[in-house]
């Protein structure tokens, strides 16, 4: 049976015209390789650039290795305007189409924008809402960070997540509609309906704040064991023991990295529409060219990554003095400015990892992958973001074990509860873009 929001988001998608085609990187326009560097750069300068990236971490199993990064240094706004009525917090939703996404829109949060979008670089239509998020310091507040965005694909990738509440009356344009926090929750349970930007805004949701619970009603026993994971006071660890091992594990495990030219990457080959590495694994730069009504302007062409396979995060949870606790690792990536932050149990692309012997393969990977259905608590496909990757979808999955599985973990990991993730996420470059977006749509905001 359709719901309203499904009827809704239909009309959305029939109301615009959107074509996207793979086009050999000759095609593109303002768009060309530096015949120097081989970096694949906007003609203007702006929005962001395709470069290498030497990488070395002594920690990891592969300590060194090369790479293509995107480099967009300008600070994006990820903004959610919230605001309660009919006794309920509601979220203004955008159906936004992406040139990546898989069914070409998604619900995005309020506002989604690049810097290079609302300075109107590109000569379009400044983003809807915008003000409300630049003067939002006049406004109510109730979350506001840097956060990172994927640390092997951009280098030192930051946007500012925000979250407004406000009480005046606003002007609904049509892609616009306010989601109550229980709607949302549904969807999040729903494969590739709600986009990467919306889950991270949402894991920056304080659990209250000024004596006001934002937290939506459990929906379920394991929702219900998840709240009250948020509401414990404590968890195996303090918190303050948490921080001291957070902070040992990002010197023990430094990150050094070195910009290259794109053109002298090793074990990287272009072809006429395609950068790819030589093993097929990892990830390729491609180019498309995109027609839409819906966005600030009518045609484009870009560069997009595309994924060489389908990711796995996920987290391990399990019950510790009766309070629900998840396996966290804390996770060197290239491009993050501190290069570590906190990360799920498990994130991989598994595909990856088939024929490797069991030294070489992510710890908990195989748990995660052979869990019996009973043990699965949350398991849906969810995108990444569309307007730097092509149809990329990433199996996010809650595994809970029971109290036979071990507490001593390997050294760079260790068990929080979610009030204490939601700690370190207040601030800014604690925890990466897929532990946000997973503990999100797991229903943990």
């Amino acid at each position: 049976m359709m719901t309203p929001f499904d009827s809704w988001f239909q009309e959305r998608r029939d109301a615009h015209r959107f074509v996207i085609e793979r086009i050999p990187f000759d095609r593109l326009e303002q768009w060309g390789f530096d015949q120097q560097t081989g970096n694949l750069h906007h003609a203007s300068g702006r929005f962001f650039t395709i470069e290498g990236l030497s990488v070395d971490v002594e920690s990891a199993p592969v300590p060194h290795w090369e790479q293509p990064i995107i480099d967009q240094p300008d600070i994006g706004i990820l903004g959610l305007l919230i605001k309660r009525f009919d006794g309920a917090w509601h979220a203004l939703m955008q159906a936004k189409m992406e040139p990546g996404n898989l069914n070409m829109i998604q619900l995005s949060p309020t506002l989604q924008a690049t810097h290079s979008n609302y300075t109107r670089v590109h000569r379009g239509r400044a983003p809807a809402y915008l003000d409300l998020f630049l003067e939002a310091a006049r406004t109510g507040v109730v979350a506001d960070a840097l956060q990172s965005e994927q640390g092997s694909r951009f280098l030192h990738k930051r946007n500012r997540n925000i979250i407004v509440r406000t009480d005046r009356e606003v002007a609904m344009l049509p892609d616009f509609r306010w989601c109550s926090f229980p709607e949302l929750n549904r969807l999040l349970h729903r494969d590739n309906v709600v986009n990467m930007d919306t889950r991270t805004v949402l894991s920056c949701l304080p659990l209250d704040a000024e004596g006001e619970s934002f937290r939506p009603p459990p929906a379920g026993a394991f929702a219900a064991r998840l709240r009250a994971s948020q509401e414990a006071p404590r968890g195996l660890h303090t918190f303050q023991q948490l921080v001291n091992w957070f902070t040992d594990q990002r010197m023990k495990n430094r990150v050094r990295v070195h910009a290259m030219p794109l053109r002298e990457v090793r074990h990287w080959v272009r072809s006429a529409d395609a950068i790819r590495h030589e093993s097929g694994h990892h990830f390729s730069v491609i180019a498309c060219r995109i027609e839409t009504t819906s966005r600030e302007i009518a045609a484009w062409t870009q560069p997009l990554i595309a994924s060489a396979s389908r990711g796995l995060f996920a987290f391990v949870a399990r019950e510790i003095d009766g309070v629900l606790h998840l396996l966290v690792q804390a996770k060197p990536e290239a491009g993050l400015c501190h290069g570590v932050e906190l990360a799920p149990t498990v994130m991989c692309l598994p595909d990856q990892y088939a024929d490797a012997p069991p030294e070489r393969r992510p710890p908990f990977l195989d748990l995660v992958r052979l869990a019996a259905p009973e043990q699965v608590r949350y398991d849906a496909g969810q995108s990444e973001e569309g307007g730097r990757f092509f149809r990329e979808e990433n199996r996010n999955v809650v595994v809970e074990v029971g109290a036979d599985f071990p507490l001593d973990v390997p050294a760079r990991f260790v068990w929080m509860t979610v009030r204490q993730l939601k700690a370190f996420i207040r601030h800014s470059h604690q925890a990466n873009v897929q532990a946000r977006c997973l503990l999100a749509a797991m229903g943990a905001w």
